[in-house]
């Protein structure tokens, strides 16, 4: 119990703090960029003097301070939902289906909510900022056939209101479509400050795109739909529509360049608002954090690097924990030296093996997932290859020996998936919707939650779209060989069965009912007839590369474990000086070479070597698209970082005849 309080409490140290510090940084940066946009605002090019007058007073007015404070709240639900949303290992929706799905899903539905009803308020804001007809949504008007003055409703006012609803739709349906809320780690490591001044350009970049896309979408939107909201409106608050002003609803009026600039840099100033607060807290979540190798006192074992890189629960600890063996597998060598040192009393490597276990069983588990994609790939309508059914044998051996020496490990275990964001911050001590389960936490059991969540957690969905491969229309088209092999024979090591072996048909008696072949024929006929509409395949084709980027979504954790596995291994060829490498030295060469043939093998499915398509300028990350190539890159380096550094003496160690000739290709270059 107490070691679970106080990995409570390390967590909320680690990740919720570096969230608050996000918060407070973007609150710190709200009255330089409000003031820059009264600055624009109020912008007068033939009266300058009387503008940087106009500005001072208006910064120091009580209306800017009342809206500062609502900015702040802002800025905080932001925030909060940031920490609610985000996650280390992206949805990958594997067709518009579930794209759909995901969009319309009520949890979405509520974020979307939240954030139109903050557009609103940040462009309330922004219209009281830029004062003038834009201030309030009811003006004086005087009736054209009795004379008297009534209030009217300000169409001005309501334009921006509504203009504010519609950008924050627009950011919560961007949120979803172009993963905004997944976090990744850079592959360079920066400090906070210098990071930040150079994404500082683009955000502003992206912002004045996204504000001048979403003005003229919302413009056309309006000319088209805007007299049922203003009707609706004027009738609710009992306002009067002024005809003597031209409507915003026509051609002629929608074409002011005042409204049209007012309403740009006002979305502006909201896109840039939030994507501050996106930028800072992906910079303070993703720092650099140093663990310690070994713990002086007892109760801060918990808090060591090979504790925490065997976590199962909170992911970002284990992907900050790699990310922190990467740094120093390559630039300390004091903790390096840490890692190879021997236990007193015992004289047993503790610290070698505990990383070395963590690192091959991460590698095993990628290569059982490459081989199983490929085993259904191979057994789709056709007899699985007899080169496939060796690498199934080869990454199951390769696993056991990771698992099974007594160099790494005193007992066999299974290679545990890495969690996904379902399981971050899930504590025995306040169960999983506890204060510390809110962040990284999305709905793992919801219909339209991403395949690929699903399987890293062990719940594969069979019915999903991403679940096998991409299937061509000729494989389709092929039923089932009669002597194929069965999955599940193949999955539990048995041979597949032969003709002589096949049990004979059943009686007469087991043949299912009347109704029950009605009903599959009435459905088999729904799903030809679907199949023959354009909308309906157009919804429920595979997205090309979405199985693809599926299967390799939390691969940063796999390059993070190669850096850092050959790095030490080359390290310890001058650094060891107890050989406690050497006795690990043949599993890691063969995982290395077993994942080197899954991952080659992978790159010849159909979309599985395209390149990704560039966006202009997107806050959404896309470099989950590349990950598998950064990961081919990345486990090609670690071969060569090893074959370099011991050359001619590889070919003293105890590996089997394939591996050793794929390891020359290396000492020879031509791999």
């Amino acid at each position: 119990m107490f070691s679970l309080k106080q990995n409570s409490w390390f967590i909320r140290k680690v990740v919720i703090w570096r969230a608050v510090a996000s918060i407070a940084w973007s609150v710190l940066l709200l009255p330089v960029t409000a003031a820059v946009f009264v600055l624009l605002s109020r912008f007068s090019l033939f009266h300058p003097i009387q503008w940087i007058s106009d500005c001072t007073s208006l910064l120091a007015a009580s209306s800017t301070v009342f809206s500062l404070v609502v900015l702040c709240g802002v800025v905080l639900i932001t925030g909060f939902f940031n920490l609610e949303f985000y996650t280390l290992v992206p949805a990958i929706p594997c067709s518009r289906m579930a794209l759909l799905g995901t969009v319309l899903h009520p949890r979405q539905c509520v974020h979307s909510l939240v954030y139109c009803t903050m557009g609103m308020l940040v462009m309330w804001c922004a219209s009281v900022t830029i004062g003038g007809r834009y201030s309030t949504l009811g003006t004086p008007c005087r009736q054209s056939e009795s004379g008297e003055v009534v209030t009217c409703l300000n169409e001005y006012h309501l334009f921006i209101l509504l203009a504010g609803a519609f950008m924050g739709y627009s950011h919560s349906f961007l949120g979803v479509v172009q993963n905004m809320y997944y976090v990744s780690f850079q592959p360079i490591q920066q400090y906070k400050y210098p990071r930040f001044k150079g994404c500082l350009p683009m955000v502003v970049k992206c912002s004045v795109i996204q504000a001048l896309y979403s003005a003229r979408n919302f413009a056309a939107f309006y000319f088209f739909f805007g007299y049922a909201p203003k009707t609706w409106i004027s009738s609710t608050l009992n306002l009067q529509i002024d005809s003597s002003i031209q409507p915003l609803d026509s051609l002629t009026g929608l074409l002011d360049f005042s409204l049209l600039y007012h309403l740009s840099i006002s979305g502006t100033f909201l896109y840039l608002t939030w994507y501050l607060t996106v930028l800072l807290f992906r910079i303070c979540v993703t720092e650099a954090y140093s663990f310690p190798v070994q713990s002086t006192f007892t109760e801060d074992a918990e808090q060591s690097l090979p504790k925490v890189l065997a976590e199962k629960n909170t992911l970002v600890m284990k992907f900050l924990a790699l990310q922190d063996l990467a740094l120093l597998s390559h630039h300390s060598l004091s903790r390096r030296l840490e890692v190879f040192s021997l236990s007193q009393p015992g004289g047993h490597a503790h610290n070698w093996n505990a990383i070395s276990r963590e690192c091959l069983s991460l590698l095993s588990e990628l290569t059982q997932r490459l081989v199983a994609h490929q085993d259904a790939v191979a057994s789709n309508g056709r007899v699985k290859s007899q080169s496939a059914s060796s690498d199934t044998r080869s990454a199951s051996s390769s696993s056991s020996v990771v698992s099974g020496t007594e160099d790494i490990a005193e007992t066999p275990r299974l290679s545990v998936p890495l969690r996904t964001p379902g399981s971050v911050f899930k504590s025995s001590v306040g169960g999983a919707n506890n204060a510390l389960t809110a962040p990284f936490t999305p709905d793992v059991n919801s219909p339209f939650s991403s395949p690929a969540i699903r399987r890293l957690v062990g719940q594969q969905d069979r019915q999903s779209p991403c679940f096998g491969t991409e299937q061509s229309p000729h494989i389709m088209r092929r039923g089932p060989k009669l002597w194929s092999a069965s999955t599940e024979s193949q999955s539990s090591g048995s041979p597949p069965a032969s003709p002589a072996t096949v049990p004979s048909p059943p009686a007469a008696s087991q043949k299912p009912s009347f109704l029950a072949q009605w009903l599959q024929n009435r459905r088999e006929q729904v799903k030809s007839f679907l199949a023959k509409r354009v909308l309906i395949m157009y919804l429920f084709n595979k997205l090309p590369e979405a199985s693809s980027q599926a299967l390799f979504a939390d691969s940063q954790a796999h390059i993070w474990a190669l850096q850092g596995l050959s790095h030490l291994v080359a390290a310890s060829f001058s650094e060891d000086q107890f050989g406690v490498v050497q006795t690990t030295l043949p599993n890691v060469l063969s995982c290395l070479v077993v994942l080197l043939e899954a991952v080659d093998r992978h790159f010849k499915l159909p979309h599985a070597s395209s390149k990704p398509v560039r966006t202009i300028c997107s806050m959404g990350d896309s470099t989950y698209k590349t990950l598998r190539f950064a990961l081919r890159a990345a486990l090609k380096t670690a071969i060569y970082k090893i074959t370099t550094t011991f050359g001619e003496h590889l070919n003293a160690v105890n590996i089997s005849t394939e591996h050793r000739k794929r390891l020359q290709q290396f000492l020879e270059f031509k791999d």
